[in-house]
This record gives structure tokens, C-alpha cells and sequence, in this order.
């Protein structure tokens, strides 16, 4: 059995949803409250399924379809920003933030008043608001347990440094569908290239990121607030293999690191049992099958989301706010067929280079640059 009994899930209906769901199904524990987007068909089956005492639909479109769908229950049905954060503030075990883009910021902090423990895939709460939130993570004794595999991998190497010194962590990438790719062969790929990553299954979102390397670099700031360690300090390593998820090397020389095959649920199940290990239904690693384990440099010069998500860094205040906001509005408009693929990177540049951030870290202040960096990237599309 998990050392926990209910959770609640924002984004249960993403890739990271579904998969949590798969652990709750092996491991017996209870969805308590699911929330979604706007996928109400499906959302409607996990509540049959599991039927938790709360759901909530982001788009608030959507809830009278919601309504309608769970008439026949006693669910309580919730919707839009504020239901979102209601949804959180429900006393659980465990929180899993697993929803796409800014959304997830108000969220987890409404979690962490709570007093709920959270269990985060959404990198952009800590890439816009990680000042934020992990003062409050740290004002209420509560823990952020990394649900990405390579921040997973990292906490786990940590685990076994007895409080050693950290020198460097090594961050691995796949180097995503384009890599070794020049800037002038990007201008050549398609929306069906980009979606096609080499090794997992994810959203179009975190796909387009992965392509643009722009996941890498939210992965970096990502990494910086989540460990405590200095921008220089992370070293992106291209692993196309993605069996070693990442590592650290201690004041030693000693490196550690966690292994295993390109399966999603490895890290949430790790997440959600922390410090505990269960028995998992993901395929176990031969590395006589693999046979070869590969690292190179990133190419930060062709791939400007990645350089900009260091310049970023560097700039410090919400300069990550209008880097992620730029990316968002970007990738949104290369989803919907507006701009080709390579114009993310340029107006990311752009926008980095051309919309003030705020030296001051408030909400305020991350929901304006956020508003500001948007319409930049927008007005340009």
C-alpha cells in the first residue's frame, strides 16, 4: 500500500493526469478531487470511475456541460480560476499540479495555505512564481516533490548524498525531434515534425517545448529554485537515449545518478510514495538492450529558448514570467497554424529583449509581465 490514501489531481486529464491515475489504480489510493481543462467527456469517465467528492472544470464554457453530465451524482462541480483554487485548498495527502502553463501558479500556492503537500509537473509555477513558493513551501513545512523525471532523478540522487556539498547537477535533455539541426534547417520543419518527440508521450504544449528546447530551459530555472543551487551550477547534457534521467555530482567528485526507461509513472508513483518504493508496472531497463548511452553539448545558438531561458535567469525579478509568457503565447500561435515553428524562438528572444520585467517578485507583478509579454508576442504574430 502508498504511505498515502487520496490526492487530489489538477490536470487529470492530461498526460500526467492519466498516468497518476494508472498508479492510483495499482496502488489503491483515492482521487478525492479531479480537475480538468475542458475535456468534460473525459472527465465525466474518471468521476464514474473514481467518484471523488469534487471535480473542476477550468473552462468555465464548459460547466453547464459539466453540470449536466454528473446530474445524476453528488458531486460537487466547481469551474474557472477560482473553483481551481478551491479544488486545491481541499484538505488531501498530496496535490498533483499536472495543468498546462501559468494556470498552475495561483493553484499551488492556494495548496501550500492549505497545508497540503504538493506534487508539481507544472514547471511554470516555479519557473514564474519559484520566490514565491517556496518561501511559502518553506513558511509551512511543506515539501514540493518534483513529478518531472529529470527533477525526480535529482531528488533521488540527493537522497543518497548524506548532505554532501552539490558541485554540479547534470540535466539531460533528448535534444528533442530537431536536434543537430542548423537555424536555417529549422526553417524548414513541419507542425507534424515538431510533435513527434523520440522517446516520450506528452501534451502539444510540452512536445513543441521539448522541439524548441524551451522545456529544457524551464527545466533549468526549474532546478535552480527546486534545489538551491546557482544558474552556473546546471549543465545541460543532450542524452537522445533518455535512460540516465539526470544526475549529480558531489564536492567529491562522486556522481550519482537515476536510471531507468522513458516511463512517466516511475517518477509520479515516487512522488506520490516518497520515501517509500512500490512495485511498479513500468518495463524494467536492460542496458545490454541499449547498448549505448550518449551525452553532448546543447546548441544554445541555434535553439534561442534555451540561451534566453539562461539570460533570463541571469536578469533575475519576473524576467522568467515574460520569458514563459512569450513561449506560451508563441507555441499557441504555432499550434493553431499562425507562425511556423523557428518564429517561437525569435519572438522569445524578442520579447526577453524588448518587455521590461519587474525587479519586485509579487503576484501582481508576475500576472502583469505575464499580461505584458502576451500581447507583445501576440501583436507580432
Amino acid at each position: 500500500m502508498s504511505n498515502i490514501e487520496n490526492i487530489t489531481i489538477l490536470g487529470s486529464t492530461g498526460s500526467i493526469g492519466t498516468q497518476t491515475l494508472d498508479v492510483c489504480r495499482m496502488h489503491g489510493i483515492k482521487p478525492t478531487v479531479l480537475c480538468a481543462a475542458h475535456s468534460t467527456e473525459l472527465l465525466e469517465k474518471q468521476a464514474r470511475e473514481f467518484k471523488p467528492a469534487t471535480v473542476c472544470i477550468y473552462d468555465e464554457s464548459c460547466y453547464g456541460d459539466m453540470k449536466q453530465r454528473l446530474a445524476d451524482t453528488d458531486i460537487k462541480i466547481l469551474c474557472g480560476m477560482e473553483g481551481l483554487c478551491e479544488a486545491a485548498s481541499i484538505k488531501t495527502d498530496a496535490v498533483v499540479n499536472s495543468v498546462v502553463g501559468m494556470v498552475g501558479l495561483k493553484p499551488t500556492l492556494a495548496a501550500l495555505d492549505a497545508g497540503n503537500k504538493v506534487a508539481l509537473a507544472n514547471k511554470e509555477t516555479l519557473v514564474t512564481g519559484g520566490e514565491l513558493v517556496m518561501k511559502k513551501a518553506a513558511e509551512n513545512n511543506l515539501p514540493i516533490l518534483p513529478i518531472d523525471s529529470e527533477h525526480s532523478a535529482i531528488f533521488q540522487s540527493l537522497m543518497a548524498s548524506g548532505g554532501s556539498k552539490i558541485e554540479r547537477i547534470l540535466l539531460t535533455a533528448s535534444g528533442g525531434p530537431f536536434f543537430g539541426y542548423d537555424t536555417e534547417r529549422l526553417k524548414t520543419v513541419t507542425k507534424e515534425q515538431a510533435l513527434k518527440h523520440p522517446n516520450w508521450d506528452m501534451g502539444q504544449k510540452i512536445t513543441t517545448d521539448s522541439a524548441t528546447l524551451m522545456n529544457k530551459g524551464l527545466e533549468l530555472i526549474e532546478a535552480v529554485w527546486l534545489f538551491s543551487v546557482k544558474p552556473c551550477q546546471v549543465e545541460i547534457n543532450v542524452h537522445r537515449q533518455s535512460i540516465l534521467h539526470s544526475a549529480v555530482e558531489f564536492e567529491d567528485g562522486s556522481v550519482i545518478g537515476q536510471l531507468g526507461v522513458p516511463d512517466m509513472r516511475i517518477p509520479i508513483q515516487f512522488a506520490l510514495t516518497y520515501p517509500k518504493r512500490l512495485p511498479s508496472a513500468a518495463k524494467r531497463l536492460s542496458l545490454f538492450d541499449i547498448g549505448t548511452l550518449t551525452f553532448e553539448k546543447a546548441d544554445e545558438n541555434t535553439f534561442l529558448c534555451l540561451k534566453y531561458a539562461r539570460r533570463a535567469l541571469d536578469m533575475g525579478g519576473t524576467a522568467c514570467t515574460v520569458l514563459n509568457s512569450a513561449n506560451e503565447a508563441a507555441v499557441g500561435a504555432f499550434l493553431a497554424d499562425r507562425i511556423p515553428f523557428y518564429r517561437i524562438g525569435e519572438l522569445v528572444a524578442c520579447a526577453c529583449e524588448n518587455v521590461k520585467a519587474h525587479n519586485s517578485v509579487t503576484l501582481d507583478n508576475i500576472l502583469d509581465s505575464e499580461q505584458a509579454a502576451k500581447e507583445y508576442v501576440l501583436a507580432k504574430v
